[in-house]
């Protein structure tokens, strides 16, 4: 019997052995192995990437190498910025390791006057200051392009200058959208269709617009003519419709098709452009109102359009300087950050946007298609017809005699999105002829021209002889942006804003607030009474003679009895302090109560019960 005792007790240490050992060879392989499985349990999936990303990542055609800067020394004590670090880091490395080895991931701490600090401002990071003792903190991205590409075009570097933690929720959008770029072979092809001098006129000097400019520099900008447009290349990636009036058919065709073949249209129409320069009556006898439209594509994607109406906001009216004067305008509207869309990436970091006689656009009643709101106008506005404003160009104040505000935000910027039916359903016999486009198709609608202009965001002034652009709109950056966003990939298209990261104690701040209004009466209590106690000593402080000694009891009296009661104050806004970490403290010890006790009894007891069961089953078959 003892040597079966001893064989038993010898198999149970060797199980014991064979165990630890294993557990120790699966976790270091698992450790090695399983570094890129993750499972995300994050209440918005934050860091499990979208579709669209995943389909860039797949589909890169060259290796890349991705350096994110962050100054690890300077931002010591701005722990917000530490934390959004790490999530930037986290999603970086879930695309390093969706990539298989295409995408290489470099983190580098820029220290003061270090080599490292001369590359990240050389790769174009835009440094902050207010870091630790002064220094500047950088917190970037650098993507450049590797050799041993696979498509054409030499290397490419882009970067991500700052990343923002107020635009957390287009994190993955940014990065991907540096991904998708880095990528292409070459700039993205702009169209630029225009019946406003847009591009400029080299023959007699005039520039381009400060906004064709800006484009130039990120695009290939190409200007078509309508009178002889009957396809749009399927090089164009963006396609700028400005003003259009008069277009013949064909141009109109091939606009149509163009959108139905998933092509990206921006339509700039306005009820009347301040720079139209047409004569009102040529000498044909035509009659141009300065107005644009596209009723028959309008039509066929059911957008309701009046270019005979102009929306007035006198909430949002531009001072002009009109005979000597300053009024405002209530045509000329200056957009700030409550009528721009900042749920969409192409508005949301946008300020201001500023818009002269500018339209609206709305839904007919048959629409199938969506229409997303990027720009509008407050709830004070109302629509008067064109022909109004343009009698009141010499006293636009008039323009406010009988305003009545009509409690509705009109659309002036939009995208449109849904499944578009073909204009031309005559042509459905044509060979190559769409009649229809494919879901989720997308037409970006702007209801005014004049935001293009020069006059309304930049002013050019002289430095040294040299003209030099001072801004102060963001209608550049809104077109650019426009164009930027379109020109991407449908994937990228498809990546929408997320949720932040970051969740707040929701419960403690409701107990916080209640707290803080308690001790908002409190202190006003509190200053009312002295209000009114030093009111009540400066009416006995005139008395003097005989009766000083009364009056200086009297006031004595008042002293004693007004820090009484400020004591008592005190003591009530103590009490509630009180109660308020009570509460708090005792919402923490729930919390802790259920993480280290409560979960961890919860699972011992399943596995008592687990193996109870199983001595039972053993018991059982003996």
């Amino acid at each position: 019997m003892r040597r079966l005792h001893i064989s038993r007790r010898a198999l149970l240490v060797a199980a014991l052995v064979a165990l630890t050992l294993a557990f120790i060879g699966i976790t270091l392989a698992s450790s090695r192995g399983l570094r890129a499985a993750r499972i995300d349990l994050t209440a918005d999936h934050l860091y499990t990437l979208t579709p669209g990303t995943q389909h860039i990542i797949d589909g890169l055609h060259r290796p890349l190498k991705l350096t994110l800067y962050f100054s690890e020394h300077a931002t010591r004590d701005l722990p917000q910025l530490r934390s959004y670090e790490q999530r930037v880091r986290e999603m970086l490395q879930e695309m390093v390791a969706r990539s298989r080895g295409r995408i290489r991931l470099a983190v580098i701490d820029p220290v003061p006057y270090s080599d490292d600090e001369a590359s990240a401002e050389g790769g174009g990071l835009t440094p902050i200051n207010g870091g630790s003792n002064g220094e500047r903190v950088f917190f970037g991205l650098v993507g450049n392009t590797l050799p041993g590409s696979e498509g054409e075009g030499g290397e490419r570097n882009l970067s991500i200058a700052f990343f923002d933690p107020a635009r957390e929720t287009f994190l993955e959008y940014d990065i991907a959208k540096l991904l998708y770029e880095l990528d292409q072979p070459s700039k993205p092809h702009i169209g630029l269709l225009s019946s406003l001098p847009l591009a400029g006129n080299p023959a007699i000097g005039a520039p381009s617009w400060a906004v064709v400019q800006q484009l130039e520099q990120l695009f290939e900008v190409r200007t078509i003519d309508p009178d002889n447009l009957t396809r749009v290349g399927d090089d164009i990636q963006v396609l700028l419709l400005v003003h259009p009036k008069r277009l013949p058919d064909a141009a109109v065709y091939a606009l149509d098709q163009y959108v139905l073949r998933g092509g990206h249209l921006v339509v700039f129409v306005d009820p009347s452009a301040d720079l139209d320069t047409a004569p009102y009556v040529d000498s044909n006898g035509i009659t141009d109102d300065h107005n644009s439209n596209l009723p028959r594509l309008f039509a066929a994607w059911g957008v309701a359009f009046d270019p005979t109406s102009v929306v007035l906001d006198r909430s949002r009216a531009l001072q002009i300087e009109l005979a000597g004067s300053s009024l405002n305008h209530p045509a000329m509207l200056g957009v700030g950050p409550q009528e721009l869309n900042h749920s969409d990436v192409v508005t949301a970091s946008l300020q201001r946007i500023n818009v002269s006689t500018a339209g609206s656009f709305d839904l007919t009643p048959q629409a199938t298609t969506r229409l997303l709101p990027l720009i509008q106008s407050s709830a004070e506005a109302e629509k008067v017809p064109v022909q109004r404003v343009l009698e009141a160009a010499s006293d636009p104040t008039t323009l406010l005699q009988g305003y009545q505000p009509e409690n509705q935000h009109y659309v002036i910027a939009a995208r449109l999105r849904g499944t578009f039916d073909s204009a031309f359903p005559q042509r459905a016999g044509t060979p190559g002829h769409l009649a229809r486009s494919k879901p989720d198709s997308e037409v970006v609608l702007v209801a005014d021209t004049d935001l293009l202009s020069d006059r309304l965001w930049v002013e050019t002034q002289s430095f040294l002889g040299q003209p030099m652009l001072s801004v102060f709109a963001n209608n550049g950056d809104f077109v650019t942006n426009l164009a930027d966003n379109l020109s991407g990939s449908s994937a990228l298209l498809s990546i929408r804003g997320r949720s932040a990261s970051q969740r707040p104690f929701t419960r403690v701040r409701a107990l916080q607030a209640a707290a803080d209004q308690k001790f908002l009466l409190k202190k006003q209590e509190l200053e009312r009474e002295l209000a009114e106690t030093r009111q009540r000593l400066d009416e006995l402080q005139p008395a003097k003679g005989g009766r000083s000694n009364a009056v200086s009891a009297q006031q004595k009296s008042e002293i004693e009895q007004f820090q009484q009661r400020r004591l008592a104050i005190n003591k009530e806004l103590r009490d509630v302090q009180h109660q308020l970490n009570a509460e708090i403290d005792a919402l923490g010890l729930r919390l802790k109560v259920i993480n280290i006790v409560l979960v961890p009894a919860l699972v011992t007891l399943i596995g008592l019960l687990y193996g109870w069961r199983r001595v039972r089953r053993s018991r059982s078959r003996r």
